[in-house]
């Protein structure tokens, strides 16, 4: 079903969620799986529910989210209300001015696809004591898997593309707060990416050693190409955090990111599109804002380039 039909029948169709919620007869539809090419080749799965099954999510999401957001840490930018990617960026940079220069930059490997679905239920049980909210959100663990003819249910995973799944990521990883938090380290978290920044190679040496154990013996994965331990202020040694490179002291725009801007360059200036050069520079310019507005606190020279590529291009048209 889509939106708009939807849409067109409001009423009745929230009064039979109504309904069926109230009757605890209410059972989600199977989730779509859809997968996103990314910009390395990789592939990421995502879970596409219906668009009722949405609707039942939000409205579980608004109920159960002040509850957890009291006890979420600071060090937490992900998926939360009034906090992105910006403030964990600033945190990261403000650490990094104070002498927290050895990192320990750290990615769980397919988090959403592993995340246990007893030991994830054991965490939200702590907060919540009504059974039947309970029993709902256990049913959308549940939920069928369908891809194209092929339908199973998987054992582990809180699909990427449901309401809920944020939230519930964060609730899984909370427990990691509060450990990370009461040895006394500084952590910066975005979803399942996280750095540690420490003050010394011994201590970002015992950070990562508590983390593995932790990672280890709750079901998850740390990612073995994306997660190390370094000095940021030598050349080699920097990491990458939500879409930039800190290395030898600056702040660099990670090389994925740069081909990404030129993969979507390419895309609005290609020999064969219609319109006019200005019709073309309208269109290119909101994107190229954003993306600016975003990186604009890079080290300078990166743009240098990505002005002669955008000259480039317009001169080919």
């Amino acid at each position: 079903m889509s939106i708009e039909r939807f849409e067109a029948n409001a009423g009745d169709y929230l009064q039979e969620l109504h309904n069926t919620l109230k009757n605890q007869a209410y059972r989600p539809n199977a989730v779509k799986r859809v997968v996103l090419s990314k910009s390395d080749g990789k592939q990421r799965p995502l879970g596409i529910p219906t668009v009722k099954d949405r609707i039942v999510q939000a409205a579980i999401k608004i109920v159960i989210e002040p509850i957890f957001e009291h006890e979420f840490l600071p060090m937490s930018y992900g998926f939360r209300p009034l906090l992105g990617c910006k403030d964990a960026l600033r945190e990261v940079n403000q650490l990094l001015t104070s002498s927290y220069t050895y990192v320990v930059d750290a990615d769980m490997k397919s988090y959403f696809d592993s995340i246990p679905h007893e030991l994830l239920m054991q965490q939200v049980g702590k907060r919540l004591s009504d059974g039947k909210l309970l029993d709902l959100i256990g049913l959308f663990l549940q939920q069928e898997v369908m891809d194209g003819l092929e339908r199973w249910i998987p054992s582990s995973a809180t699909p990427q593309g449901a309401v809920l799944s944020p939230l519930l990521a964060n609730i899984y990883l909370h427990p990691l707060d509060k450990l990370i938090t009461e040895q006394g380290l500084k952590r910066v978290r975005y979803a399942e990416d996280f750095v540690i920044l420490c003050q010394s190679q011994n201590e970002a040496e015992k950070a990562l050693e508590r983390v593995r154990e932790w990672v280890d013996h709750n079901g998850l994965c740390l990612h073995p190409d994306k997660t190390h331990l370094g000095n940021c202020l030598e050349y080699g040694q920097g990491f990458e955090f939500l879409g930039y490179r800190f290395e030898a002291g600056k702040r660099w725009i990670r090389s994925k990111s740069h081909q990404a801007l030129r993969d979507k360059i390419r895309d609005k200036t290609k020999r064969n599109r219609s319109g006019s050069l200005r019709e073309i520079i309208e269109d290119l310019n909101p994107m190229l804002k954003g993306w600016f507005n975003y990186f604009k606190h890079a080290y300078r020279t990166e743009f240098k380039s990505i002005d002669g590529f955008i000259r480039r291009r317009l001169r080919a048209l």
